[in-house]
């Protein structure tokens, strides 16, 4: 795929010329997306991994298995949400992709998908949490299994302080105690199979506000901040 000259990009122009310019990057937006559907069918070719340990975890329901998180679908969405057992609030990032996790659940049953989000911090934390900021969605605490460790989303103090190659499949150190990532399950019968995992940029794809805005001359408009995500607040700490 060759760059596209944007060297005049914001130049003023006419409808005719306007439209030259905007099937040159249709064509390479066509070609994006095929990639993406190529890529897609890779993703779902990828082999199986059965789960032979039986996570428990805490619910507003009590204890319940990983099989039971499916409510009955035969797929289950994981989000796992950086939310350690010593904070009182969960990560501001993590929150903004949760604000789009309520109404996308109904749509997710339909194609017999269940979804979940997953945290270390004690049940009664996330529940005061998700309360403070409307969160309807499935949460359940992993505080007392090895549920994040084990899909390489939560590390020791030592992991952190050697700076482990432990995330993102072992290409990138672990940072921080929480990191993000979001994995995808398939059930038969009370047997549960590891299909896939993602963390880092590959949870870009699950956050629509990024996407609109880059529908958007201006883009995510995060080049001169410290860091991308520095003007991410929880949506109840935004001024105004």
């Amino acid at each position: 795929m060759e760059d596209m000259d944007m060297t005049n990009s914001n130049e003023t122009t006419d409808r005719d010329a306007w439209l030259v310019a905007r099937r040159e990057l249709l064509a390479q937006e066509k070609q994006l997306t095929q990639l993406r559907d190529a890529i897609g069918e890779q993703r779902r070719a990828l082999p199986r991994l059965r789960l032979e340990q039986d996570y428990v975890f805490v619910s507003s329901e009590g204890p319940r298995r990983l099989v039971d998180l499916f409510e009955g679908k035969q797929q289950l969405l994981v989000y796992h949400f950086m939310f350690g057992p010593d904070r009182d609030v969960g990560c501001p990032s993590c929150s903004f992709w949760a604000d789009h996790f309520d109404s996308m659940i109904v749509h997710l049953r339909q194609r017999d998908t269940a979804f979940v989000a997953v945290s270390r911090a004690p049940w009664t934390k996330l529940a005061a949490y998700a309360q403070r900021l409307g969160w309807r969605f499935p949460w359940v605490s992993s505080e007392h299994n090895t549920f994040n460790h084990d899909f390489a989303v939560s590390f020791s103090s030592a992991e952190v302080e050697a700076k482990a190659m432990l995330y993102n499949f072992g290409t990138q150190p672990a940072i921080n105690r929480e990191l993000p990532g979001a994995s995808a399950f398939l059930r038969d019968g009370d047997t549960v199979f590891h299909t896939y995992s993602t963390y880092a940029r590959g949870l870009d794809m699950l956050n629509p506000t990024y996407h609109w805005l880059d529908l958007t001359a201006n883009g995510r408009d995060e080049a001169e901040l410290s860091y991308p995500m520095a003007w991410v607040r929880r949506h109840d700490e935004y001024p105004g």
